[in-house]
């Protein structure tokens, strides 16, 4: 008897979650609700597909409010009522004119739908022209004036709303709309807020209230007498876009025939493998219904290699071998033998996952292809929410409490007597709304493609990407059977794409280059010896010093190899300690002994050890006998999606049974397989989404290899990877890169190559404008380069703060003049004027002689570049150590080429931080690895254990000295840490005068001693 309840999907307004509104439901004896969110259908999925674990039906309905104002309630009658409800709200979502406090504006009046019934909300003396399909809702403190006026109550129905529950609910209402409206809680306006009678009261109690009125409660009987339904079952058919062609049977031809055309491009040789493997593969996705899925996604990639766009397709899709003919994956799943039942099955009512990466140039005209290319399109959405540190602010600012005060009680530093009754509220409230669904974003990569119209399903709203987005997130999204395409960006594919380009500008290329060509790619002994050496900096995914550590200790030298180590290094199977137990059957086959020859025989390629995702379905399947479907489950069950449904738990009750009861396995052995599946399965990657990404790895291993500083310009221009931008620039030297900064000559916005010369670009200046950089570039195009700082004053329009800039990262050293002069002459040049400059046409008319100035002459020191550059750049083409003010001559420090020498040993090491890792003990402790490069560019790897972490901690960027003993792993060599000192920086000679001598012949001794930086 409920038509319209909340849940906290209506944003900063409701605040009960979809499970708890359904379980008050059901203790109040409701057997039917309308949840009604505000302008919002986001929990409609999920109540419906929860609502019968309750006894209850669920009608999804949408409140129709101009912010706080209640304009109607609309609730469908089946699912047409539902779309025409969710297409009338939509153009609201996405108009970008709004009324005052920042919502939609509504008509009062509803529109005349077919399929819907409407409540208006009661108004006292209001006349009211109703249609057939229309109401008044009836509160229970109208019944009294009705009762006096004896109002006519034919059309009436019960308006109880729900918002919440009780008084700490309706607290976190008010804070929800103090928030909102960005205002002190105390001055919140009564007209932002609910009523605190709005709460979901005991059937039996809210009929009572109506019992003078049968007529209403008729009404509301009627209203709620709804169809919208959804097939949530697990043979529910599929919703995407059913036919790419016109019918079914165009489909399959032209499927078939792309295959065709696919074996001539992809193999010189189709055996009957390759042929039973098409067959078997390409009859299943006719039986599964999945042919035009497979076909969006081929037409998709198409369009990128028509624009020249470079992509990465993986995901378990990569293990189908018609994704390898279509060209929607570049791994080749018959040479890797790669399990065709993860990818797909009978069991499995899930198309195959497809991520396909572009450059993160080229999403965005993907995206735009895709919408105009088909139908019923919609982006996926995603629910931020409150998170308990942000909502502590929130919460100060609502109560007026002090930034002081508020940042203490973040910090955790507030001590006791500090403690206020204002600070208490805020702590409680803040865990209380933690969670609450904040607003909805964009999904990272999701897009679906429908059959039937996206408002069949939802509203759309329109984020700032500007293209229309369902209410729901990807899992509701499955439930519903919208599996979404994954349209991802990565900065990799810019390199790569970027790297050729600067190849062929730089005159390096002897031939095309075919960087698809992995046949070639896989025997190139260049990144064998790189793949051994680990020498991978800027390359995709295996350039991290966890991945770069464990190569060397794995001794990977092959494709093989790689694909392995990029799922080994993933967190599960850290986790579960099976990395470990891999590095050593890998290194000593005697430990092999030491695996079940059930999981041996399973898994020989990783020597027993669960690496891959398939290997959890082989082990469900043949170790457990599960079924196929059972083990898909269970595999999907793992990722934490569905690990608190009844019907995981079952999965997991059959796999121990089995194992015990049916195959004859002991319980340790069961449930030390079980917590080795369970500890990595939601982390693993399928083996064909490892050889995906390792596709990309060789390529971008091949391009560092054969071009190194095109590469890592081409790295830099993408902005970096891993790491900062820094270690790109010092890794290009490592390679013979002559480092620049900017110039104005010779720069371009980007980072530039002329031959060994690699110009940093105008992007990479902080503060610097991206017009004064197009501006520079297209005078030097159309008339040359500048001659003098005269030249350039008078050729291009620019502000004292810009010419600044460039003065002081030496972008005008061509003229031969120091910066300190330049800076006086700049400001004595443009101090006057804002410099515009008349327009080139106009230039000669009106060109002036700048007048010369008499400057007393002055130096710039090497040290004051250096400090500029970090500043301008974030670092500084001078070696950091030898910024250091001082030398600790009592202690020597070993380089990192020797310490093999010194293993079990204690020894003082020295490098510049480069990167830390903060991880966790078992028993929650903080500890650290720590990468540096010492002053011979080598790799230097600590480890800070919790005690020594929290004695000596990091202390941002800069040298450090390390004591510690010399531990080695498989050939790996790493300094566990007893004592650290961060060594002191020189001080800022911009902002000092004095110099003594022995700090001079400390800087020249430096200088002599470590060139390699410069």
């Amino acid at each position: 008897m409920y038509v319209n309840t909340h849940t906290y999907y209506s944003l900063r307004y409701g605040t009960l979650s979809p499970d708890r509104l359904l379980s008050l439901a059901a203790q109040a004896g409701v057997e039917v609700l309308a949840v009604t969110d505000i302008n919002n259908t986001s929990a409609a999925i999920k109540v419906m597909r929860e609502a019968k674990n309750y006894n209850l039906q669920v009608v999804p309905g949408i409140d129709f409010r101009n912010g706080v104002k209640q304009l109607f309630v609309a609730i469908p009658e089946n699912n047409e009522g539902f779309e025409e409800i969710n297409s009338y709200l939509t153009p609201f979502l996405q108009n970008k004119t709004h009324v005052e406090g920042g919502v939609v504006e509504i008509p009062p009046k509803a529109p005349n739908f077919k399929h819907v019934k409407v409540i208006y909300p009661y108004q006292k003396g209001g006349s009211y022209d109703l249609a057939p399909h229309e109401y008044i809702g009836i509160e229970p403190k109208d019944l009294d004036y009705i009762r006096i006026k004896k109002v006519n109550l034919e059309k009436g129905v019960i308006l109880q709303t729900v918002t919440f529950q009780n008084k700490k609910d309706f607290n976190a209402h008010r804070l929800l709309r103090a928030i909102d409206k960005n205002t002190l809680l105390s001055k919140l306006p009564k007209s932002e807020q609910g009523e605190f009678y709005h709460r979901l009261l005991p059937l039996e109690r809210l009929l009572a209230l109506y019992e003078d009125y049968p007529a209403v409660i008729a009404n509301t009987k009627r209203v709620l007498q709804s169809a919208v339904t959804f097939d949530f079952s697990e043979n529910a058919t599929p919703q995407n876009q059913q036919c790419y062609g016109s019918s079914h049977e165009e489909d399959e031809a032209l499927l078939l025939r792309l295959c065709e055309e696919g074996m001539t491009y992809r193999y010189d040789e189709v055996t009957p493998e390759i042929e039973q493997r098409l067959l078997k593969e390409v009859d299943t996705i006719k039986k599964m219904g999945f042919i035009s899925y497979f076909l969006i996604n081929w037409d998709i990639v198409k369009y990128a290699r028509s624009q020249g766009y470079y992509y990465v397709g993986r995901g378990s899709g990569a293990n189908s071998l018609v994704a390898y003919l279509l060209r929607i994956t570049d791994v080749d799943p018959i040479e890797l033998d790669l399990y065709f039942e993860r990818f797909i099955n009978l069991y499995r009512l899930n198309p195959p996952d497809f991520d396909i990466d572009f450059s993160w140039r080229d999403r965005d005209d993907m995206t735009r292809y895709i919408f105009e290319r088909f139908k019923n399109v919609a982006l996926v959405a995603t629910f931020n929410t409150f998170q308990y540190r942000s909502m502590i602010r929130e919460l100060g600012k609502v109560f007026g409490m002090p930034k002081m005060e508020i940042d203490k009680l973040i910090s955790g530093t507030l001590q006791p007597w500090e403690y206020t009754e204002l600070s208490d509220l805020v702590m409680k409230y803040s865990r209380y709304i933690h969670g609450f669904p904040s607003h909805l974003s964009i999904h990272a990569s999701g897009i679906i493609i429908a059959e039937k119209s996206i408002n069949y399903f939802s509203p759309t709203f329109m984020p700032p990407k500007g293209y229309p987005t369902v209410q729901f997130d990807m899992h509701l999204a499955e439930d519903v059977k919208l599996f979404k395409f994954d349209i991802l960006s990565q900065r990799g594919l810019g390199k790569i794409k970027d790297a050729l380009t600067i190849i062929k500008a730089n005159g390096e290329e002897q031939a095309e280059i075919d960087i698809h060509d992995m046949r070639h790619l896989k025997q190139d002994e260049r990144i064998k010896k790189m793949l051994r050496e680990a020498d991978a900096i800027g390359c995709f995914y295996v350039e991290s010093p966890a991945m770069r550590m464990l190569l060397r200790k794995l001794e990977v030298e092959d494709y093989l190899g790689l694909v392995a180590a990029s799922s080994v290094i993933r967190p599960g199977v850290a986790q579960s300690g099976m990395m470990q137990t891999y590095i050593q059957r890998t290194r000593k086959p005697e430990k092999r002994k030491e695996a079940h020859p059930v999981l041996l025989n399973l898994m020989p390629e990783t020597f027993g050890v669960m690496v891959y995702q398939e290997d959890v379905i082989k082990v469900a399947y043949h170790f457990a006998g599960l079924s196929l479907g059972e083990a898909d489950k269970m595999r999907r069950g793992m990722s934490g999606k569905y690990r608190s449904r009844d019907e995981f738990e079952a999965v997991k009750q059959k796999f121990f049974h089995n194992c015990i009861h049916e195959k004859g396995h002991s319980k340790e052995l069961t449930a030390e397989v079980w917590r080795q599946t369970e500890s990595f399965a939601g982390y693993a990657f399928a083996k064909g989404h490892s050889a995906s990404y390792a596709v990309e790895s060789y390529q971008s291993l091949y391009l560092k290899a054969y071009y190194p500083l095109a590469y890592m310009v081409a790295t830099i221009n993408n902005y970096g990877g891993f790491y900062r931008t820094e270690l790109y620039v010092h890794e290009a030297k490592m390679h013979g890169g002559i480092i620049h900064t900017p110039c104005v000559n010779k720069s371009t916005y980007e980072t530039c190559l002329e031959g060994k010369n690699i110009y940093l670009g105008f992007h990479l200046l902080h503060s610097f404008d991206l017009k004064t950089a197009a501006r520079i570039e297209q005078e030097r195009n159309l008339n040359g380069g500048f001659t003098s700082f005269n030249d350039f004053l008078d050729r291009v329009s620019i502000s004292l703060e810009q010419i600044t800039i460039l003065i002081r990262i030496n972008a005008f050293r061509f003229t031969g003049v120091d910066k300190r002069t330049l800076l006086w002459e700049a400001h004595f040049k443009l101090q006057k004027s804002s410099n515009k400059i008349p327009e080139t046409a106009l230039r000669d008319l009106f060109r002036i002689e700048r007048p010369e100035y008499q400057i007393p002459e002055l130096e710039n020191s090497w040290q004051e570049d250096a400090f500029d550059q970090m500043e301008l750049l974030s670092f500084s083409l001078y070696s950091p150590f030898q910024l250091i003010d001082e030398e600790h001559e009592e202690r020597q420090f070993i380089p990192a080429c020797e310490l093999s020498n010194y293993v079990d040993q204690i020894v003082w090491v020295r490098g510049y931080l480069i990167h830390r890792k903060r991880t966790s003990t078992k028993g929650g402790d903080e500890m650290f690895f720590g990468t540096f490069l010492d002053e011979n560019g080598a790799w230097l790897d600590t480890v800070h254990f919790p005690k020594i972490a929290r004695a000596f901690p990091f202390r941002g960027p800069g040298v450090y000295e390390v004591k510690g003993k010399i531990v080695e792993d498989f050939g790996c060599y790493t300094v566990e840490a007893e004592l650290m000192e961060k060594s002191k920086v020189m001080e800022d000679p911009r902002y000092t005068e004095v110099r003594d001598e022995e700090k001079e012949k400390k800087v020249v001794t430096r200088n002599r001693r470590i060139d390699y930086w410069a």
